[in-house]
């Protein structure tokens, strides 16, 4: 039968245990093994080049990280999101690399921009010349997407070299007359747009406009003198955020076809101001101002201000409601070069 140490002897083997960890902890910065057993289990999957001395990922090469014993301590790398194309080139840098129907856009849609690709509502009382006031709807039916990055996997502020399609219906409708169709704008767009991360944007690419009168104007009227508006340009444009939540943006377009009274240049350019990044449920307030120059009404053009509450969600899509203002040339090119003022209230979503 065993004998069973007094208790005396006991304390003392305790503390002596006590005495060596201590000890041992000191020559070693080592921590518990179960404990690092468990984080070297989470720790991602990583492999050291046989040439630099670098870590071999997934996304590309991570540099050494000392001061851990053993050697190196490999960088945690988030994965791409689902869709992430891999193998079309060289990775420059962890997380960046070729996507195909990337989420996110690097040059957005200018928010008062009355021909913007999107989906959207104005609702607003009309004063004209000839019609003196009318009741209408401009809606817009339409989106921008992108499809091929070279860059990182930021779908709200993303960085590097984006492709992307644009289209939209952009319809004149007349509440004082059973909604007709009184006007309608096609376009269709190819920008190419980039950013290096550093809050300014470039877009450059080529955009196609034809407008067309409303059969319904037509037939109630009796009057077809429709314009064949159409603009074939190229465009380029400069988008910069002064700070997170201000942005300022100015553009040119040159037409290298034309028809209809369309003459070749016109410009762009305005400010609009928000909470930067996704808002949730609470939103945030926005104001929105944008101008358009065109030199078929000599340089003349069309004012818009807008101001509301706007939502975020996590890949930079918006979606706003607000008051609307518009004071100058119709943003319906079958009327080109008839002043407007439009006053009224506006939904507005952004992709």
């Amino acid at each position: 039968m065993p004998t069973r140490l007094p208790t005396a002897a006991r304390l003392l083997l305790v503390a002596l245990a006590c005495g060596v960890s201590a000890a041992t902890s000191a020559r070693s910065p080592r921590v518990d093994p179960f404990v690092e057993a468990v984080r070297l289990a989470e720790r991602p999957v990583v492999q050291t080049s046989a040439t630099s001395g670098a870590l071999a990922t997934d996304h590309g090469l991570l540099p050494p990280a000392y001061g851990v014993e053993g050697g190196f301590e490999p960088l945690p790398v988030a994965a791409p999101p689902v869709g992430a194309v891999a193998g079309w080139g060289y990775d420059s840098g962890p997380g960046f690399g070729w996507q195909l129907m990337p989420d996110g856009l690097i040059y957005r849609s200018y928010l008062a921009g009355p021909r913007e690709p999107r989906l959207a509502l104005h609702s607003f009382n009309n004063r004209t010349p000839i019609q003196k006031s009318e009741n209408l709807w401009d809606a817009t039916l339409g989106g921008r997407r992108g499809i091929l990055r070279y860059g990182d996997y930021d779908p709200v502020s993303p960085v590097g070299w984006q492709l992307d399609l644009e289209g939209a219906a952009i319809v004149r409708l007349n509440l004082d007359e059973n909604r007709d169709v009184d006007a309608s704008d096609f376009r269709f767009g190819v920008p190419l747009t980039y950013t290096a991360g550093d809050g300014v944007a470039y877009k450059f690419g080529y955009y196609h406009v034809s407008s067309h009168l409303g059969d319904e104007l037509i037939a109630r009227t009796g009057v077809n003198n429709r314009v064949n508006y159409v603009r074939d340009a190229i465009i380029l444009g400069v988008s910069r955020h002064v700070t997170p939540d201000l942005r300022v943006y100015g553009e040119m377009a040159w037409a290298f076809f034309t028809a209809g009274g369309a003459e070749p240049w016109e410009f762009q350019f305005g400010a609009e101001w928000s909470h930067a990044g996704p808002t949730g449920f609470a939103g945030t307030p926005f104001l929105a101002t944008n101008a358009h120059l065109r030199e078929e009404v000599d340089f003349g053009g069309d004012w818009t201000l807008q101001a509301g509450w706007l939502w975020r969600g996590d890949t930079g899509s918006t979606l706003r409601v607000g008051l609307h203002y518009m004071n100058g040339q119709s943003t319906q090119y079958q009327f080109f070069d008839r002043w407007e003022e439009q006053i009224g209230a506006g939904l507005w979503m952004d992709f």
